[in-house]
């Protein structure tokens, strides 16, 4: 990234604040005391009315009167954290009206996003009079006449797109119908949600007060990324204290469970501790009963509701990290992913729950857009899109909409599906789209903005709190970028339970330290040298002591050891699309100083050596594809050619259960044959697998039950016959895992077999 200063403000700095405080409100267009006052403190900000919002007023009258005539209402919501407090707010303000309300979810895998007609026609023949959405409907062209022809009114809430027609229905109330520069134009469906329980409270002698809603609503509006601008900010900040005292019993038992501290809860812990736990159960199961945890007056279900959503979201944790990491084999594997201006990467095994949060994590790590697509065989293809600031994805998306089958959003998030065969144009036309809208300069060379330089001295407790002003930070308002010059690193130690994060201690010239987080930096190459680290602080209470929290964002080598490497270009014979492998390997045994690389069920019809037999020679045949180019790395480092000879003939199927039979076959054939002994490195080479992957394969029969590992020495294992000792939730797990890692093993070979012939060994 291309490292620049942010802009030097042009007005004059506020008087009274921190300089930085000040300097960033100059910087992001607030230049008057006013403006500062409402922007920094929730009680000088004067929120929109309700009414202000199109459409609301009829929705209003109409819900009033269903619930005095005590029709049955179904509040009709979506399955992320946004639909799930949208409609568990909706539902808790309709029933202190006294209204029958009935809530209804769709199930990710059976129903996707929107009105389903099936489920509607369920709930209609229940007895339903009225449908409430939230958080979607904005497209529910047939959902709405279905509901028509059966006499049963719709009214519509949702923040996403407009389409070209918006539904025929009694009313629509959509932030989006409203000016971009208006206050409420932010609020994504949670947000909207409130708003028309406000309006509805007002006019009600119910009990319940809208502020005491704030809390659902600032967990669904940070959790969906709504711009923090206007009144959406508002609600967070208000929504915030709230979090802080919330009589929810879900919310403190899941705090309890999580280890939060209630009064220090702020948005990261949303974005990253609450949020998940409540998407989990929407990405992997149903997420109905979500709105019985957060209204449910009984702890004992409390406690049983939020211990499920801790083993959903543990679950989630595993699928996504597999995901992130198959994504990032790909990216490896084919570096012209990673140039494009938009990353787009897709795997027939990919959860369709999860590859949302894979997206997003991707576009952290590269400051890109990226789009993950999970692409199961006979069915169509599901993508889920995070954006960066300044790219408006869904439209990007919609420039697209002939090539797909549905997709909506807004900004920063979306989702679409289409026809398989329709994935390479989709491709490559949004990479053209995504160039125009960002400008080629762009492109080439994204931007990190400091908005401070200051030595690590500088980091205080003081410095953090004047910085927790301008908080919550999200799109619209990004935390404030600050960067320290000439520092070496002290240690590196890894963090997490499997070691994802790591934990730096950098060092000025004058010795000065401070530790630095570095979140899934666990795999990353540390700098070397002085280097110029870009990171965030906030004040954080670890074990009940306040103190300030350095996350790393970046570093830039500034002073550093240069090795000038000269090597001779290797030669790749291209022989992979040639039939007739007989020919090619004859010629190649009579070849002097050769070695056939060949591995797997290969090796017994091919006279060739496996990876660990490999030596030095002048030519290289690699017979059968190697699983990851780690693999591909340490042949030709062994070998050394000058000449490859690139055949790659009959690439393995990676499934599971044929990986798994094979493996066990190959272990009885050991306990029989020669005792139980054999080593990680042979079993790999003999399925023609990573060493990670028979790893696990092994860890699975034991859980299994299938083998037993008596002794392991340095790689090499004493195998007998199995006990009837069995783990089904590790084996599980370790199943999932195998899948993970056969998935990238999978998409490497398909890359290998048709990717230009010297990116592969460049």
């Amino acid at each position: 990234m291309n490292w620049i200063d942010a802009p030097t403000p042009t007005a004059p700095l506020l008087p009274g604040l921190h300089p930085l405080v000040a300097q960033t409100l100059a910087q992001r267009g607030i230049t008057t005391s006013g403006a500062a006052q409402a922007f920094l403190d929730p009680a000088r900000y004067d929120p929109a009315p309700a009414t202000a919002l199109p459409g609301i007023e009829a929705a209003v009258e109409r819900l009033s009167a269903a619930a005095r005539a005590r029709e049955r209402i179904c509040v009709w919501g979506d399955f992320d954290v946004d639909g799930q407090t949208a409609t568990a707010l909706l539902v808790q303000a309709l029933r202190a009206l006294g209204a029958d309300a009935i809530y209804h979810i769709p199930v990710r895998s059976r129903e996707s996003h929107g009105v389903n007609l099936t489920s509607l026609q369920e709930i209609i023949d229940g007895g339903a009079q009225l449908i409430l959405t939230c958080d979607t409907g904005i497209t529910a062209h047939e959902a709405t006449q279905y509901a028509r022809s059966r006499g049963v009114d719709m009214i519509i809430t949702d923040h996403h797109d407009l389409p070209p027609r918006i539904p025929k229905t009694l009313a629509v109330v959509n932030p989006k119908m409203l000016p971009a520069s208006h206050p409420l134009a932010s609020l994504a469906g949670v947000g909207v949600a409130y708003k028309l329980a406000e309006a509805l409270l007002q006019q009600s002698a119910a009990s319940l007060q809208s502020p005491e809603l704030l809390d659902l609503a600032a967990l669904g509006l940070v959790a969906d990324l709504a711009l923090l601008t206007g009144d959406t900010r508002y609600l967070v900040q208000k929504g915030l204290e709230a979090l802080r005292t919330t009589r929810r019993l879900g919310l403190q038992t899941m705090y309890e469970l999580a280890e939060l501290q209630p009064e220090t809860i702020n948005e990261s812990h949303i974005g990253f501790t609450l949020a998940p736990r409540l998407n989990a159960l929407g990405r992997l199961g149903d997420a109905n009963p979500i709105v019985d945890f957060l209204l449910t007056s009984d702890s004992a279900r409390a406690r049983v509701l939020a211990t499920q959503l801790e083993n959903y979201n543990a679950q989630r944790k595993l699928l996504t990290d597999q995901v992130a990491q198959a994504a990032e084999a790909l990216l490896r594997a084919d570096p012209s992913l990673l140039a494009a201006p938009v990353i787009i990467v897709g795997h027939p095994s990919w959860p369709g729950g999860v590859i949302g949060i894979a997206a997003a994590r991707l576009v952290e790590r590269y400051g890109k857009p990226a789009i993950v697509f999970s692409t199961p065989p006979d069915e169509p293809v599901r993508g889920s899109a995070r954006s960066v600031e300044g790219l408006h994805i869904t439209e990007a998306i919609a420039a697209q909409s002939d090539l797909l089958l549905n997709f909506g959003g807004h900004p920063m998030a979306a989702g679409l599906s289409l026809a398989p065969e329709n994935l390479p144009a989709f491709y490559k036309r949004m990479v053209r789209t995504v160039e125009k809208l960002q400008g080629i300069a762009q492109r080439e060379e994204p931007m990190l903005v400091i908005d401070a330089w200051l030595s690590l001295p500088d980091l205080t407790l003081d410095l953090a709190a004047a910085i927790e002003q301008i908080a919550p930070f999200g799109p619209g308002n990004p935390r404030l970028v600050l960067a320290s010059r000439g520092l070496t690193l002290g240690s590196a130690a890894p963090l997490g339970r499997n070691k994802e994060h790591m934990k730096l201690t950098v060092a000025d010239d004058a010795g000065n330290t401070r530790q630095v987080l570095w979140w899934d930096g666990g795999n990353e190459d540390l700098p070397e040298g002085k280097f110029d680290l870009a990171y965030t602080v906030r004040a954080s209470d670890w074990r009940g002591s306040r103190q300030i929290q350095a996350e790393f964002i970046g570093f830039r080598v500034v002073e550093g050891k240069k090795i000038e490497v000269k090597s001779k270009k290797l030669e790749v014979v291209d022989y992979r699309n040639e039939r007739d492998t007989k020919s090619i390997l004859a010629a190649a045994s009579s070849q002097p100083s050769t070695v056939i690389w060949v591995e797997g069920d290969e090796k017994a019809r091919v006279s060739g050596k496996d990876r660990n037999d490999l030596a030095p020679a002048d030519m290289l045949v690699v017979w059968t594809i190697p699983p990851s180019p780690e693999e591909l790395h340490a042949a030709l480092e062994t070998v050394r050619p000058k000449t490859v000879w690139l055949v790659a003939a009959h690439p393995p199927i990676e499934i599971t259960e044929n990986f798994i039979a094979r493996l066990t076959g190959l272990l009885k054939y050991v306990i029989s044959r020669r005792n139980g002994r054999v080593t990680y490195l042979q079993l790999a080479a003999a399925t023609g697998q990573r060493l990670t992957t028979v790893r696990k394969g092994l860890a699975w029969l034991v859980a299994r039950g299938t083998i037993k590992i008596k002794q392991e020495n340095d790689g090499e294992l004493w195998v007998t016959t199995g006990t009837s000792v069995k783990d089904p939730p590790g084996a599980a797990k370790l199943w999932l895992e195998i899948q993970s890692l056969l998935a990238e093993t999978a998409a490497y070979r398909a890359h290998f077999k048709h990717a230009d012939k010297d990116t592969l060994f460049s």
